[in-house]
């Protein structure tokens, strides 16, 4: 069985959002999480950071840049109460429907690169394997395969974990795409354009509102995604 934690991640003294989480490359997540929700605008803004498990869960403790930590505290004035799955922290509809930046362009892959790496995806996915019961978000390079894979009992959590984990790595992040073993709503989106992928594989479907949201960012959404095919719904020709 996969174990289940309330994680709570606390910038400078307050907490900022808490979730059931898989006990396992927190930092990673506090990092992404950071990140992907526009506390953080790099991981040198984060001056500190501090994981502190205890019997009612674990605490990811980080403390920011001035400059950050002023804005959030600014934000914080707003904040009208709990949010929900996969928008925690944000404080008003027009938060929650943020403008997803732009991606970049010039990336192109191949139907049988998108095939082999979903048929190389379930052997990185060792949590996975074990339990049937947690999520994968992985960055695959176009110059040798998975580079790095994060697993969690939530699919916000293991994107924000990859996220996390890929922006705190010394090495650069190669040209390569994102693959999720999720359904892809519209923060899932928002998050990985963020962290600038050109490209998203899923497993499943997108929602419409994904898929708008994709179109704004002109990210390539492949959906329903198996080793015998897939549904590319919005920047086909990114797909040679």
């Amino acid at each position: 069985m996969p174990e289940e934690t309330p994680v709570a991640l606390v910038h400078d003294g307050s907490t900022t959002a808490v979730m059931m989480a898989t006990p396992a490359d927190i930092e990673d997540l506090a990092v992404g999480f950071s990140l992907t929700e526009g506390i953080v605008a790099r991981v040198s803004d984060i001056e500190g950071l501090e994981v502190v498990e205890s019997e009612l869960g674990i605490e990811a403790r980080m403390w920011l840049s001035r400059p950050r930590a002023e804005t959030l505290a600014s934000r914080r004035r707003y904040l009208a109460g709990p949010t929900g799955c996969g928008l925690c922290g944000i404080d008003s509809l027009g938060e929650a429907m943020r403008p997803t930046p732009k991606v970049a362009e010039g990336l192109r892959i191949s139907p049988v690169d998108i095939g082999a790496a979903l048929e190389a995806l379930p052997e990185r996915q060792t949590l996975g394997a074990a339990t049937r019961a947690v999520h994968a978000a992985a960055w695959w390079a176009m110059s040798g395969g998975f580079t790095c894979l994060r697993e969690d009992v939530g699919r916000h959590n293991a994107l924000d974990k990859l996220v996390g984990a890929l922006a705190a790595s010394d090495q650069p992040r190669p040209d390569g795409a994102l693959f999720l073993t999720s359904r892809i709503s519209v923060e899932m989106v928002q998050k990985a354009s963020v962290m600038g992928a050109q490209v998203l594989v899923a497993v499943s479907a997108p929602t419409a509102l994904a898929i708008r949201a994709a179109e704004q960012a002109a990210i390539t959404l492949v959906g329903v995604a198996r080793r015998d095919g897939f549904e590319v719904f919005t920047r086909p020709d990114r797909v040679a």
